[in-house]
């Protein structure tokens, strides 16, 4: 079926272009700090093309449009870009040119490619500033003629910022100040540029509202020796937060003030930053003032190792949130072919069930509830006008997580609901085996995630079977529930960094099986890097469970697992039912005996 408004709107854009000039024009995902989740007012890329999924880039030219995006939104991009003249460009398939090769194929000498410098990183601009100018291709990166465009585009978010008690951060904002001064001098600056949203929260030990489901606050800081400079909505800051700021020597500037601040600026010394996380347009203003030292941010790393205040909150978040989710499966397993259930339903459900723990501030993302052939979307989202029923047959896959003043939570687990075949039966035992087969791991200090990821494929791969994303993220502490270095990945693209597993970070152990048109299985849990034994042959380091939520016996079988995979999945259930089972009614904690048996 046609798209109309999605073409009108094209049709104005390609209007707008040759009117400005301009031949081929971008829309990434991003607002202006790469957030991988974005407010409203930043969704142009949706506008223009009806997708909605978290990662992708419109090119858009007067012959035409094409939208590039990773596998985990395959199946979700194929059916909404459907009749608006539209083509998906699968990334990292075998024949698909990646944005920049489709550019330099497409572009004349002499054409103009145009895009919002704001948002668009300043290591895609830059790689593109290269290839591009070579073959004498224009770039200009002061055009929002799709924000333009959007006559009844959403404003900005604007909520008030909140400070974070010491008691939950286990560090001042001076002490960590003190750190970040002193890795920036060590790198031969005298001036830092910090543009990444849950950096700058962690930094300041303050929160926010502005991205659902992500705590922060749309900001900038420009850190020097000697002083801290904020930028922020003046509506967003309170009289308790501005004395905040004050007694902590925090300058604050609106938040739109950035780039004539940095261009009126008089540098001493070089400016810091990460080209990773800085929007082209503030790394061309900060270039053209001062010399640039480019690594990458050291708030990264210092935010990625939980102190053991964070901890001490995590562990005990965890569990709680952990008996939410087993309270969940319960229900429906209490409930399915009872009473109606939905996907969106189910997902209400489990999301009351969080909001009523102590402390919480808002979900971590949207609830993913995925039913039969709906889960295999890895990134489905019911809607009402796509909300399953959850029949008595098959399986329910649920993708959920909470923040709370203590600690960010993710967790899946895939629900029996019904009768269930064989296939899947392997499928689920395979994928479990993998999932317990990596948190069990005893590795070398000096591993990164790449090392470790087959231990969650091996099962998989050993059917001929994998999975189009990653196996582990890392989680924020009250912030964003993806954030790096640390990740479990075998592959690495683009700017992915590679980092070396550290004691106190903590990454989501989450391998899963897709079938498309038929169903989706993943178990993920969050584990905690910790140090082992330590001998002659090394420092040895081990997981830690945070999660414990029962994995479905009912698609547990034993003929697909290994003697070393059942000893793993029971030693597992025996943790879920010691920890959780203080949290249940008699008739729960009766249900979690029976699930959490010996297999």
């Amino acid at each position: 079926m046609e798209n109309k408004t999605i073409k009108s709107r094209l049709t104005k854009l390609r209007a707008a272009m040759e009117k400005e000039g301009v031949d081929f024009y971008l829309i990434p995902t991003d607002d202006y700090h790469g957030s991988e989740y974005v407010a409203d007012h930043f969704k142009v890329r949706e506008y223009f093309s009806n997708f909605t999924g978290d990662n992708a880039t419109l090119v858009v030219s007067q012959q035409e449009a094409g939208l590039w995006t990773d596998g985990r939104f395959f199946i979700q991009a194929e059916d909404e870009l459907k009749g608006t003249g539209v083509t998906l460009f699968r990334m990292g398939e075998e024949g698909v040119p990646t944005l920049p090769e489709y550019l330099v194929k497409n572009a004349k000498k002499g054409n103009t490619v145009a895009f919002d410098g704001r948002c668009m990183d300043a290591a895609t601009g830059l790689g593109l500033e290269k290839l591009l100018t070579k073959k004498g291709v224009k770039i200009c990166y002061e055009m929002d003629l799709g924000g333009q465009l959007w006559t009844d585009r959403p404003a900005l978010p604007c909520h008030e910022i909140f400070v974070l008690s010491d008691d939950l951060v286990g560090k001042s904002l001076s002490a960590k100040v003190a750190d970040v001064r002193k890795q920036i001098k060590k790198a031969g600056a005298s001036a830092f540029l910090l543009s990444k949203l849950d950096d700058i929260m962690w930094l300041l030990n303050i929160r926010g509202l502005d991205i659902e489901c992500n705590p922060v606050a749309l900001s900038y800081l420009y850190l020097t020796m000697d002083e801290i400079v904020l930028f922020v909505q003046s509506k967003e800051v309170n009289k308790k937060t501005a004395r905040y700021f004050k007694d902590n020597g925090v300058s604050l500037k609106e938040y739109d003030e950035i780039l004539p601040y940095l261009n009126d600026l008089s540098v001493k010394g070089k400016i810091f930053l990460d080209r990773r996380c800085v929007n082209y347009a503030l790394y061309k203003a900060a270039s053209s003032k001062a010399e640039l030292v480019e690594q990458n941010n050291p708030t990264e790393l210092m935010k990625a190792i939980k102190n053991a205040t964070e901890l001490k909150h995590l562990k005990d978040v965890y569990i709680r949130d952990s008996a939410a989710l087993t309270k969940f499966i319960y229900w429906v397993k209490k409930n399915v072919g009872k009473r109606e259930i939905t996907e969106m339903s189910a997902a209400a459900h489990l999301d009351h069930l969080r909001e009523k723990l102590d402390g919480f501030i808002e979900l971590s993302f949207p609830t993913i509830s995925g039913y039969g052939a709906n889960a295999a979307m890895m990134h489905y989202a019911a809607t009402p006008d796509h909300d399953a029923k959850v029949k008595a047959k098959g399986m329910l896959l649920v993708d959920s997580g909470g923040t709370y003043f203590g600690g960010t939570t993710d967790v899946t687990r895939t629900i029996v609901v019904g009768e269930i075949t064989e296939q899947m039966k392997e499928h689920f035992s395979k994928v479990a085996a993998g999932c317990l087969q990596l948190s069990n791991a005893r590795f070398l200090y000096g591993c990164t995630g790449r090392n470790l990821d087959i231990l969650a494929r091996e099962p998989l791969w050993e059917l001929g079977i994998d999975y189009k994303c990653g196996t582990g993220h890392g989680v924020g502490y009250i912030l964003n529930v993806h954030e790096g270095p640390q990740n479990i990945r075998w592959r690495y693209t683009g700017n992915m960094v590679e980092a070396v597993l550290e004691e106190g970070m903590i990454v989501s152990d989450e391998p899963g099986v897709y079938i498309e048109g038929e169903y989706g299985i993943r178990t993920e849990n969050i584990i905690l890097v910790r140090k082992a034994e330590k001998n002659g042959d090394g420092q040895f380091m081990k997981f830690d469970q945070l999660t414990y939520a029962p994995i479905d016996r009912e698609a547990l079988d034993k003929k697909y697992l290994t003697e070393k995979d059942v000893e793993r999945i029971n030693a597992y259930h025996k943790e879920v039912y010691k920890k959780i089972s203080p949290y249940l009614t008699i008739d729960e904690k009766e249900w979690l005996k029976d699930v959490t048996r010996p297999l």
